[in-house]
């Protein structure tokens, strides 16, 4: 038999898999909560990776929980149909005919191209929408919005249980009102209400941009809710970002252990913050909560 030299290559990917060893074990049972939006819904092959690393989660004991938006899905199949869509203030109009096909789309064709990717990377996905098990009720965001709902009570148990059958929850960000009526929920608000309801160790904020920046530009890797806070006061967390920033701040207040807004586009982004030292993007703890490293198991600090 002929002998191999060792590639350097696999030489780093051993100890790549030997310095995971105590993430990985401090995440066993671990809960966390993934928002899934931007271009890592885009390509197939983005949509495979994001599958893979989600059931190596469950695989190795992490309870991944996935909430995914639709927007783009959502205009194209309007503009298909001829539908008009407003938005006021940045959040989409939805009336009756708007919202059959908001639920068309994000409960059918979006829902199961997710479900899809994960189950065909051998994990066992199962596709819900908040309206589920009575998974999200919501009441109306605002009479200008029509039927666009905010999560006021949200009942976990059927997570519970999908977790007990080692499976992986996905939720359509849809919610029903006390009457059985059907709202469309902000996605970001979806996940930071699930998480909270969980609460998860980690919510992860998947979008189209590598962290909070400071007032330089850079980067900056760890938070607290206060630091949030002064920054969006100085301007410094505007625009788009101050949605993002809203939603981790009320996970947090709802018992969620930490949020990461971290750049979905880049590969394995999820795996690189939960099972290496340095994480990925930007996390952010409560202002009265210890320190919080990347690697903390829950209970730990």
């Amino acid at each position: 038999m002929k002998a191999r030299d060792m590639n350097r290559d696999w030489i780093a990917t051993a100890r790549t898999l030997s310095e995971a060893l105590p993430y990985l074990q401090r995440y066993t049972g671990a809960i966390v909560v993934i928002k899934l939006g931007g271009h890592a819904m885009g390509s197939d092959e983005a949509m495979d990776t994001f599958a893979r690393d989600v059931v190596l989660m469950r695989q190795v004991g992490v309870n991944p929980v996935i909430v995914h938006g639709g927007g783009p899905m959502i205009n194209q199949m309007l503009e298909k149909l001829a539908i008009k869509s407003d938005f006021v203030n940045g959040k989409r109009v939805t009336d009756a005919a708007t919202m059959d096909v908001v639920e068309m789309v994000l409960s059918g064709q979006v829902n199961k191209r997710i479900v899809a990717a994960i189950n065909g990377q051998g994990g066992r996905a199962v596709g819900l929408s908040g309206k589920d098990a009575r998974l999200i009720t919501c009441t109306p965001s605002h009479p200008d919005l029509g039927l666009v709902g905010d999560p006021s009570e949200i009942d976990p148990t059927i997570l519970h249980t999908l977790f007990a059958a080692g499976m992986i929850p996905v939720i359509a960000p849809l919610g029903a009102g006390e009457a059985g009526e059907t709202y469309n929920i902000n996605g970001d608000t979806a996940a930071g209400a699930v998480a909270a309801a969980l609460k998860a160790d980690r919510l992860l904020l998947l979008t189209d941009i590598d962290g909070v920046r400071d007032a330089s530009g850079q980067v900056v890797t760890e938070l607290s809710a206060e630091q949030i806070r002064q920054m969006t006061r100085d301007g410094i967390i505007a625009g788009g970002m101050i949605p993002k920033t809203e939603t981790a701040l009320a996970a947090i207040d709802g018992g969620v252990r930490a949020v990461v807004i971290l750049d979905g586009r880049a590969p394995n982004a999820t795996l690189l913050e939960l099972f290496t030292e340095h994480g990925a993007g930007s996390l952010i703890r409560g202002t009265n909560t210890p320190r919080v490293p990347r690697s903390s198991y829950p209970g730990q600090s």
